[in-house]
């Protein structure tokens, strides 16, 4: 089931699940994720930005150690009717520090309460369950 939450309670769910750094919201309105939000609807109301026909584009890190180190960044699809929010997919991509995809995992038919936590969605993408998995496999047999 969708649930269609106001932006204040949309946030704290999200904050409450880890989603705690900086996002932008339709590519620009940097801050904290209800900051972003709030930035880019009242620049709506201003008409410098209109509301998309589909969906809010929120793009943020998950985990970043420096420029020279892979990073671990999430998109997420959220659907806005009337005043309320509700999250319908997510993107989560680990890529190294050239920029070339690591690996990506899509999420789809979410809602804000079944969204996995900001470590669950970055376990989805980390390598170390691919690196144990190969261990196993290489011993030796007598």
């Amino acid at each position: 089931m969708e649930a269609l939450l106001d932006l204040d309670a949309f946030a704290r769910v999200l904050t409450d699940k880890g989603y705690s750094g900086y996002f932008h919201t339709q590519g620009a309105h940097a801050g904290k994720l209800k900051d972003s939000i709030g930035e880019y609807l009242e620049s709506c109301r201003k008409e410098t930005d209109c509301l998309p026909e589909e969906d809010l584009l929120l793009t943020g890190y998950l985990q970043w150690s420096g420029p020279d180190k892979p990073s671990v960044r999430c998109i997420m699809l959220v659907k806005y009717l009337a005043g309320k929010f509700s999250l319908s997919a997510m993107e989560v991509a680990r890529k190294d520090q050239f920029g070339p995809l690591l690996k990506k995992s899509e999420l789809k038919n979410l809602s804000v309460l079944s969204a996995p936590g900001a470590a669950q969605a970055v376990a989805l993408v980390s390598e170390e369950h691919e690196q144990k998995a190969d261990r196993s496999a290489k011993r030796f047999k007598l």
